[in-house]
């Protein structure tokens, strides 16, 4: 069964609205860790626009399970990882004016920094990511790059409209997720699931890992954060 990863950052965006102490995404990574999430996901942006760097050392100091850090490869936040040393660190493309991001890392276009980004960070003893659209060159440029692993966009199946367009994108899923296995990649995956779409997503085989957020978070404001991770570790089974 694959694992849930929880993303908090969105504990911090409501946290940041008022530029308060509450509610603290380092309380709500407890919470999800009672639930049963098996790993933590936060992304210190450039702009500290959720997660500010005291989450991010408290969250090192005080989470059990997997911590996995999204991450640009700006040379300040590269630094932060180096120092904090994550479980994980999952490589993300980053623009100030999106919402939240949108697309993936084009991994084959930056392949010089990425990989030296990769190496540095892999001699600390951390586990990569490449946060990837579904795409052959770009599973391909990640193995090249030194990632152990792939966390696959899902951003078309999330969005899909129709039918055809959830059984096109579930097919480029499948083909990424064989793609990726022949060259030794662990393949993830997020963006967009919620509970009403992850169900399909999680019956495909070869996927070890969701990272899942904004759905959670929004239904813990209803039900609490254990309970809600609860409910999606069951839709994922």
């Amino acid at each position: 069964m694959p694992k849930l990863g929880v993303n908090i950052d969105h504990v911090a965006t409501v946290r940041q609205a008022r530029r308060a102490d509450e509610p603290d995404p380092v309380w709500a990574a407890v919470e999800a860790e009672l639930g049963g999430a098996e790993g933590i996901t936060f992304h210190l942006r450039e702009d500290r626009r959720h997660i500010q760097d005291r989450d991010a050392k408290l969250l090192r100091q005080t989470v059990a399970v997997k911590l996995n850090m999204e991450m640009a490869v700006a040379e300040e936040v590269v630094r932060m990882a180096e120092e904090l040393r994550p479980h994980q660190c999952t490589l993300v493309p980053e623009r100030r004016e999106e919402l939240t991001t949108e697309g993936g890392l084009d991994v084959v276009r930056h392949r010089t920094r990425v990989a030296e980004v990769v190496g540095r960070l892999k001699t600390r003893g951390i586990v990569l990511s490449a946060f990837i659209e579904p795409l052959a060159e770009q599973i391909r440029g990640s193995a090249d790059c030194g990632f152990d692993a792939i966390e696959l966009w899902t951003g078309r199946y999330a969005h899909a409209k129709t039918p055809a367009e959830r059984e096109s994108a579930l097919a480029e899923i499948r083909s990424s997720i064989d793609a990726a296995h022949r060259l030794r990649l662990d393949v993830h995956a997020g963006h967009g699931l919620t509970y009403r779409n992850v169900r399909e997503l999680a019956a495909t085989p070869g996927l070890s890992e969701f990272n899942i957020g904004h759905s959670i978070v929004s239904r813990a404001m209803f039900v609490g954060m254990r309970e809600a991770v609860r409910e999606m570790k069951a839709l994922i089974a």
